[in-house]
């Protein structure tokens, strides 16, 4: 485990914290398969009922760590990102997210594999693929329409409109905004509220919730993952990253 990705377990609870606010908690590789690490911790505990994701007070996440990404690109379905987005896709047990300040790329996709999702006043997602050359991943072409409907969908991952937290409420992209200082504890007491129900019941309501979807969002995942690989190597991801790494 990374310290750039904090486990805890208490009352029932795992809280899963990005710790790297130095770089605006953007993910590299090793932090992917601390992620991957700690949900699977979390489903074979039988202590943990719920999950809380969160970032701190500042910022969820910035998305990929750009030049890790550039340096070590994404090499096929065994890729530590990849591996992520299959695990949080088949996360069983409740997810919490705890959102404050940008959520940037794959941090807002991960929020849409999120049973409740709790945002501060502050909080913005983007979804910027098109921008750097790229498709949206995470299953987000497919879950992010059901959600918010086609022409947001479209405004979000073709135009990379930005979402901030009053536009993702209305659209139903989390279920509730509140003051930036008071997220990360009212989603714990959330997860908490979640952590002292059956969990049986609740992994059980989680399924029937999903089951309908849940076989295409894999095969989505798959898909985006294929063309976003494909497209990585092509000339507009190349100058808009190498545009993005050059940045003072």
């Amino acid at each position: 485990m990374t310290d750039d990705v904090r486990t805890s377990v208490a009352e029932g609870v795992a809280t899963v914290t990005l710790n790297r606010p130095s770089k605006r908690n953007s993910i590299t590789r090793s932090m992917y398969s601390a992620l991957t690490d700690a949900l699977d911790a979390a489903e074979a505990d039988a202590d943990v009922r719920a999950v809380l994701l969160q970032g701190d007070d500042a910022v969820f996440c910035a998305g990929n760590d750009i030049g890790d990404f550039v340096d070590r690109p994404q090499a096929g379905s065994d890729d530590p990102g990849f591996r992520f987005l299959r695990t949080i896709a088949r996360f069983p047990k409740p997810l919490v997210a705890a959102v404050c300040g940008p959520a940037v790329g794959i941090g807002a996709t991960m929020l849409l594999h999120c049973d409740l999702v709790y945002a501060g006043e502050g909080a913005t997602l983007l979804f910027p693929f098109v921008d750097l050359g790229l498709v949206p991943e995470a299953g987000s072409s497919l879950l992010l329409p059901q959600v918010v409907g086609h022409q947001r969908a479209a405004a979000a991952l073709m135009l990379g409109e930005p979402l901030p937290a009053a536009a993702a409420l209305e659209a139903g992209l989390v279920n509730q905004v509140l003051p930036d200082a008071e997220v990360l504890g009212f989603a714990r007491a959330q997860a908490a509220r979640l952590a002292g129900k059956p969990v049986t019941a609740l992994m059980e309501t989680k399924r029937l919730l999903r089951a309908g979807t849940q076989a295409a969002l894999l095969d989505r995942i798959e898909d985006e993952g294929e063309v976003f690989t494909r497209l990585l190597g092509e000339p507009a991801a190349q100058a808009a990253l190498g545009s993005f790494l050059a940045r003072p």
